[in-house]
């Protein structure tokens, strides 16, 4: 099997990358200290490299009506408008991904999935255009194209000392615009857009490999100017967690719907009533929830990192379990996602986490745990 891993990896070791895998992808897990580069993102800037999501390109005359026929949420939208995030459901309503589409006009979207989702969701999407006769040609831009993310109160300043103007500088949440110049790089990037997985303000940026490297080596020159560092995803996943955002694999899979994950961006203002998955998503509200996804937070003098898989208990009764835990450096303590039983996910209950043996106590609590410190226009 060929080893997937980000187009950039050498550049990021020259600049002090330490590298590891994830989902499939050798890419950066940290550069040095993922407490001090979850910080940066909470308090200043922080530079991710997320080359290992996927970047697929839908054209053609029926791209639009193939992804309106696949998503449960309603995405006519205007040329420049991310539409999500949205859900890849299967007919039973569980994730096969959550995926983010960009309106790029003239019957064309780019779709980002997750990196461990990449070919199947491609494979999907083209069985399905084949079996609705859809003329629509879908091509894999992810070799091709790096990714990166700025997040963080200073991103806007950030930006501008990398050069862009001012139109790309006041985009608002899930704006984007395309082929924007980095002045300061002499690049040049396919999409920049206001968005992000932190829940800070931000942008994320696509461009060709030769124009991603110019990008990312004068991003490590301006970054201490600012306070701000190279970061990888080790501190992506703290942050994520902080604020209660999902992760494939992990709080959301195959078995798991939306209404279990209380996931309601994917379906935002109410699912349709026509697309695969859309039936039994609509059956799953009527139904209610077999299990509801929570956020946990222990004891400063805990000494846990919840894992996945960890059992909860209320009283000896086992009533769930943990989907990602880490160490927030805000809050100076464990956290974790959960699954718990409907009967018991009462915010403030107090709960046992098992781990290696030993129990922990936690305490349920409501997302986000952190409260970011920025935020995008709306």
């Amino acid at each position: 099997m060929t080893e997937k891993r980000i187009p950039l990896l050498d550049v990021h070791r020259e600049l002090g990358g330490n590298v590891g895998e994830f989902a499939g992808w050798t890419t950066v897990i940290d550069y040095g200290s993922i407490v001090e580069e979850h910080i940066s993102v909470r308090k200043t800037v922080g530079f991710f490299d997320l080359s290992h999501m996927g970047r697929l390109l839908v054209q053609g005359p029926d791209a639009y009506r193939l992804l309106d026929k696949l998503v449960p949420r309603n995405i006519e939208s205007p040329e420049g408008l991310m539409v999500g995030p949205t859900a890849f459901l299967n007919e039973n309503a569980g994730f096969i991904d959550d995926v983010m589409p960009y309106n790029l006009g003239s019957d064309e979207w780019l779709v980002v999935p997750n990196a461990v989702n990449i070919e199947r969701d491609l494979e999907w999407m083209r069985s399905w255009a084949e079996k609705l006769g859809y003329n629509v040609n879908i091509i894999d831009k992810t070799s091709e194209w790096a990714m990166f993310a700025v997040q963080g109160p200073r991103s806007v300043e950030f930006m501008k000392l990398l050069g862009v103007d001012s139109s790309v500088l006041n985009l608002r949440i899930l704006h984007f615009k395309r082929n924007v110049r980095f002045e300061a790089a002499q690049a040049t990037a396919v999409i920049v857009s206001r968005s992000g997985w932190t829940g800070e303000d931000g942008f994320e940026i696509i461009a060709g490999i030769g124009e991603a490297e110019k990008i990312l080596r004068k991003a490590a020159e301006i970054l201490p100017m600012l306070g701000g560092r190279l970061c990888g995803l080790g501190a992506r996943d703290s942050l994520r967690l902080e604020v209660g955002f999902v992760l494939y694999g992990h709080e959301i899979d195959e078995e798991t719907t939306p209404v279990d994950a209380r996931y309601w961006w994917v379906f935002k203002p109410g699912p349709k009533k026509e697309c695969v998955g859309c039936p039994a998503l609509i059956e799953a509200l009527r139904r209610g929830a077999k299990r509801v996804r929570v956020g946990l937070k222990f004891g400063k003098k805990a000494r846990i990192v919840p894992r996945q898989g960890d059992k909860v208990y209320v009283e000896g009764v086992e009533v769930g379990y943990v989907t990602s835990g880490a160490f927030s450096p805000i809050l100076n303590r464990s956290i974790a996602q959960a699954y718990i039983k409907p009967s018991h996910a009462l915010l403030g209950l107090t709960v046992e986490v098992e781990r290696r043996g030993r129990r922990y106590e936690a305490k349920i609590v409501e997302f986000p745990l952190v409260q970011p410190t920025s935020s995008p226009p709306k």
